[in-house]
């Protein structure tokens, strides 16, 4: 018999030379891969809706916690969070900038989800620790000299603040070179330098320049205390000084490696 021709070597060489043929399992593989995309994409929108469209995670109660000053109506009216919103939609950053912009009295807010249905607004107000005399009302200051408040009544144990700087002579050098806002943070580091006695006892920061801070306490004795810078050392020499003479009226600890007291 005569064998194959050329033509047909070269069909079956062309066939040999073709992928090989699917296999059972690779079906089954490639069938898998596409049950998953299916559905991972239904999971995806179904989370979507979940969020976005039902109304199992939507707010609809706001929480406040923390005010002292403020009442927690003041802090719902002012944060506007909208009540029957997806909670994922609900912008945290912007309520928490609305509140202190509108209630300068907030330091801190704390913004929080508490799924499924609530937003909780917890607040930190600002605390007084020197007043400025505004008319007959008062400016309350806290301990980074920002003015937050103004209030007709002054806070039990919070010292006056009493601006007097001369437009004259070195105090008015003074008061060019540092400005009003720069002498107010100056009194407020030395207010949170006193010993803690003397800060429950202090009754008027008197600021007369930058280096020039004195007390009045409820007694009427003073303190000289100089300019804020040597805080600490100057609070261990006061509390010394006062010790060694508790009959004095005045002390000065502006140059506290040389203390003084005088006035019996």
């Amino acid at each position: 018999m005569a064998g194959p021709s050329t033509a047909e070597r070269g069909e079956r060489q062309q066939e040999s030379s073709g992928p090989p043929p699917v296999r059972g399992p690779g079906r089954a593989r490639l069938r898998t891969i596409v049950i998953l995309a299916v559905l991972a994409v239904l999971l995806g929108a179904g989370g979507t809706w979940v969020l976005y469209g039902s109304t199992w995670v939507r707010v609809e109660h706001v929480s406040v916690s923390g005010t002292r000053v403020l009442t927690p109506a003041e802090v719902l009216d002012a944060a506007a969070v909208p009540v029957g919103a997806p909670m994922i939609s609900v912008d945290t950053d912007g309520i928490e900038a609305r509140l202190r912009r509108k209630l300068p009295r907030i330091d801190t807010v704390d913004v929080v989800r508490a799924w499924p249905h609530g937003i909780g607004l917890k607040v930190t107000e600002r605390t007084p620790v020197l007043l400025s005399r505004k008319g007959r009302d008062f400016v309350e200051i806290d301990h980074e000299g920002v003015r937050f408040a103004t209030v007709s009544q002054a806070p039990n144990g919070v010292p006056a603040l009493e601006l007097s700087v001369s437009r004259t002579g070195s105090a008015a050098a003074s008061f060019r070179r540092f400005g009003t806002d720069r002498l107010v943070r100056e009194a407020v580091r030395v207010v949170g330098e006193l010993p803690a006695a003397v800060a429950a006892d202090t009754r008027t920061v008197q600021v007369r320049s930058y280096d020039a801070i004195s007390l009045v306490l409820a007694d009427g004795r003073t303190v000289a205390w100089g300019s804020s810078e040597n805080g600490r050392a100057k609070a261990r020499t006061l509390a010394a000084l006062m010790k060694a003479a508790p009959g004095a009226r005045h002390f000065d600890v502006s140059v506290p490696t040389a203390p003084a007291s005088s006035g019996s």
